[in-house]
């Protein structure tokens, strides 16, 4: 269902029903709500929770941005080097208070904020601007921002970079297959034909290169996420993949390390992506946390 949150068209998917305690996760980078798993949604729908799910602004069904451009990436990508501003459309910041303006929408006082990649990025925002609203803090193969931290591995820094050829179906699904077996988790690989159909459903359901280049510019311009963390009070807990090449796992332990009280765990095996096993692996991880905050509220 499309809402209108914080003056903007998001899209909005609710599970579980009403009266419940709320999950509320928050996507990556280029990623639609989609890319949640449905196992993993159903598992926390299983565990008792009412599953709020949405379209990042510039994504998927939610509105897109683009009247203001994209401007020039890699010129703006020097800049970040070179510690100047990056200049982008909108910040971490006005994603944040997007996720907040949902819940208000759906008159949710608090819920429980999942956040994976960049979409944990949103979720730190979220609940430093915000403690009141937020129970408790899952970061997922995210970061804090801090500009010591390394980067990609260089092939998927590469992969990054390049571009498709053109835009036919079967190009993209060839593009995104590649990337996606650049930072698939070694340990719990995936058939190529479930990777491509993922990929197709999501082109059909919406493409917008020119938004994940504004949500890129948007992480780049975040320069000072670091210093917020330490005002997150919410119970945390960070997990990351000990094979992730694309957000190394120090990433997430230094998140971790910067929010007071945070617990994190270290995922053998697990790269930069949600195949079953690793959802699995979540959920046992998740689940008892969130239950052990709601016990102790």
């Amino acid at each position: 269902m499309k809402i209108t949150a914080n003056g903007i068209g998001i899209e909005v998917e609710d599970s579980g029903g009403e009266g419940r305690p709320v999950v509320f996760l928050i996507m990556g980078l280029g990623m639609q709500l989609i890319g949640w798993p449905d196992d993993f949604v159903q598992g926390l729908v299983d565990a008792g929770y009412r599953v709020v799910r949405h379209d990042n602004r510039d994504i998927g069904l939610s509105q897109d941005f683009a009247s203001a451009g994209t401007g020039n990436l890699i010129w703006q990508s020097v800049r970040q080097r070179l510690g100047l501003p990056v200049r982008s459309a909108y910040s971490l910041q006005d994603m944040a208070d997007d996720a907040l303006g949902v819940l208000d929408a759906l008159g949710i006082e608090r819920a429980h904020v999942v956040g994976a990649s960049m979409g944990g990025m949103i979720a730190q925002r979220l609940a430093a601007s915000a403690p009141a609203r937020t129970a408790s803090l899952v970061s997922i193969m995210s970061s804090s921002g801090a500009r010591r931290l390394p980067g990609p591995r260089s092939d998927v820094t590469a992969a990054l970079i390049r571009r498709p050829a053109d835009r036919s179906e079967a190009t993209l699904v060839a593009y995104g297959l590649g990337f996606a077996r650049l930072i698939a988790s070694p340990a719990y690989p995936q058939p190529d034909q479930a990777i491509a159909d993922r990929l197709r459903v999501a082109m059909r359901r919406a493409y917008n290169p020119a938004g994940v280049v504004r949500q890129i510019l948007a992480i780049g311009a975040d320069s000072n996420r670091a210093d917020v963390l330490a005002k997150i009070t919410a119970p945390t807990l960070v997990l990351h993949g000990e094979a992730d090449p694309l957000i190394p796992i120090v990433c997430g332990r230094d998140t971790a390390a910067r929010i007071p009280g945070a617990r994190f765990v270290g995922i053998p095996g697990m790269g930069h992506d949600l195949p079953p096993e690793v959802v699995d692996i979540l959920l046992r991880n998740i689940v008892p946390f969130l239950q052990s905050v709601e016990s102790s509220a």
